[in-house]
């Protein structure tokens, strides 16, 4: 049985620039997904409201060959970090993925409020403060 996904955004690991890897990714109006192997195939995806973050790199041999690494920062449990390696034409991409993800966030009402503290202690001490 086979499940046709409207794909907004697709392309390979590459190699020398070129797409010689048995890794793809794909992205569709609500998902981020990787497929990893070719006799095992392991497959993953990332529901984009729940992106956090996106991130690229570039070393000099990418630039070279027109490609980037773009990362992915979810709240996803399965799959906090999903990194796409040596895409090409990766400033695209983020700012492809990060206009999907803003989309899918106003359709779903989903907002994720900034986090300024990252001790525990700090919270209650907050939260005592807001009582009084």
């Amino acid at each position: 049985m086979s499940i046709n996904i409207k794909c907004l955004w697709k392309d390979r690991k590459r190699h020398l620039g070129l797409p010689l890897s048995f890794t793809r990714y794909q992205m569709s109006e609500d998902r981020l997904f990787i497929s990893e192997g070719f006799l095992n195939i392991k497959d993953d995806e990332v529901l984009l409201y729940r992106v956090r973050d996106i991130d690229t790199r570039r070393s000099l041999w990418q630039r070279l060959f027109g490609v980037g690494t773009v990362t992915v920062l979810s709240s996803d449990k399965t799959m906090p970090t999903l990194v796409l390696k040596n895409v090409k034409d990766p400033l695209m991409v983020k700012e492809l993925i990060h206009n999907q993800v803003e989309e899918m966030k106003i359709q779903r009402r989903v907002h994720f409020g900034e986090i300024m503290t990252t001790d525990a202690a700090d919270d209650a001490r907050d939260l005592d403060d807001m009582d009084n």
